[in-house]
């Protein structure tokens, strides 16, 4: 990892075959375990040939339930990384709750984990966001075999490298949790619903993010349905 990364992040390389997420879990604070602990901003993180991904651990200061929106702002993160970092105009979606669509096929995903036990009206102890997306297919892939899925190489990321995706995911990570903070959940969902594709756009369909839970909410003509994050 360079020396671009923001200093709020503390990074912890990791080997091939390891989980960033699970490597992050592992590193965030809990009681009566304080030697591992690193507490929040340890980034775990791993770049290949093949994949990059990133884990970071959160201390929040709000319930589960309401923390949840890291998710989305991780999401949005993400895309907004990718987009300045790949070819222009390339479209950057998602599928809920936060699988990343490069050019409408599927590249990544996002995850949020909690404490087991966590209750939803609790401040948690920690939480982990992190991220995975495929750099290229590796050795031995039939192109084709998967139609809907495809590579960062595949849609012309020739110059991006893992460490890059890493930081500028980071560093907007960091702008998304500021603007949470600073403007509400309000504009949490206005940037991830602008490019959620899923489900599909339908004459009086509306949709929204409930700030209590994260959950996608969708309203027909008044019949309410809310979709677990």
């Amino acid at each position: 990892m360079t020396q671009t990364l923001p200093s709020l992040f503390r990074p912890v390389p990791l080997r091939e075959g390891q989980d960033a997420i699970r490597a992050a879990m592992l590193l965030a604070p809990e009681e009566g375990a304080p030697a591992r602990s690193r507490g929040a901003g340890t980034l775990c993180h791993f770049g290949g040939l093949a994949r990059v991904e990133a884990a970071v651990v959160l201390e929040p200061e709000m319930p589960l339930a309401q923390a949840r929106l890291a998710l989305q702002v991780g999401a949005s993160a993400l895309a907004d990384a990718l987009t300045v970092l790949g070819p222009p105009e390339i479209p950057m979606g998602f599928e809920w709750p936060a699988t990343l669509l490069v050019n409408h096929a599927r590249a990544g995903a996002v995850r949020l984990v909690a404490p087991d036990g966590a209750t939803e009206d609790a401040v948690p102890e920690w939480l982990v966001l992190g991220f995975e997306c495929r750099l290229a297919w590796r050795d031995g892939h039939e192109g084709g075999l998967l139609p809907r899925d495809t590579s960062l190489r595949d849609e012309g990321f020739d110059e991006a490298t893992p460490d890059e995706i890493i930081e500028t995911w980071a560093r907007h990570l960091m702008a998304g949790m500021d603007e949470w903070q600073a403007r509400g959940p309000r504009r949490v969902a206005e940037r991830f619903l602008a490019r959620l594709v899923t489900p599909p756009e339908e004459p009086g369909l509306k949709r929204g993010l409930d700030p209590a839970t994260g959950g996608l909410v969708l309203d027909r003509a008044g019949v309410r349905e809310v979709l677990a994050p």
